[in-house]
């Protein structure tokens, strides 16, 4: 599996929600999509259209997006587990670069530490959920360059 799957044309946003600069979403958006997680087990999590879509919006610059569908997936998983500090790590990355949209450095520099904490707890596995850990190492070291 790819890090970053491509995003169905039926699921995309017809925008970026930025809080302060674009229109939220209606809240029912993304109800089928956070659906998908229902009854999976958290070793299969990767495999459900919420963490797919998720990985998308990401990629695409869909962050507060990647933030609410990847939230079920979260929601899915055992506590103080290695899927649930990747996906917090995912959610928290894709905060940072929403900060960074909103001109707000500060935040994102503190995001950013967040998500290496969470990191650091994967240590020992190379794949999480079928991500990259060095991926997403990979990923945050970017957003670090970009503040």
């Amino acid at each position: 599996m790819s890090l970053w799957p491509e995003l169905r044309p039926h699921w995309r946003p017809p925008h970026a929600y930025i809080p302060g600069k674009t229109a939220r979403h209606p809240e029912d958006w993304f109800d089928e999509i956070k659906a998908s997680v229902a009854g999976v087990p958290p070793s299969r999590l990767h495999h459900t259209v919420a963490f797919q879509t998720g990985l998308a919006y990401f990629v695409e610059g869909f962050f507060w997006e990647c933030h609410e569908v990847l939230e079920a997936v979260w929601m899915r998983t055992a506590e103080r587990s290695v899927e649930r500090e990747l996906v917090v790590a995912l959610i928290q990355l894709a905060n940072a670069r929403l900060k960074l949209e909103m001109s707000r450095p500060r935040a994102a520099r503190r995001l950013c530490d967040i998500v290496d904490t969470h990191l650091r707890r994967c240590e020992g596995h190379r794949r999480v959920l079928g991500v990259g850990i060095g991926d997403l190492t990979k990923e945050l070291t970017e957003t670090r360059a970009s503040l």
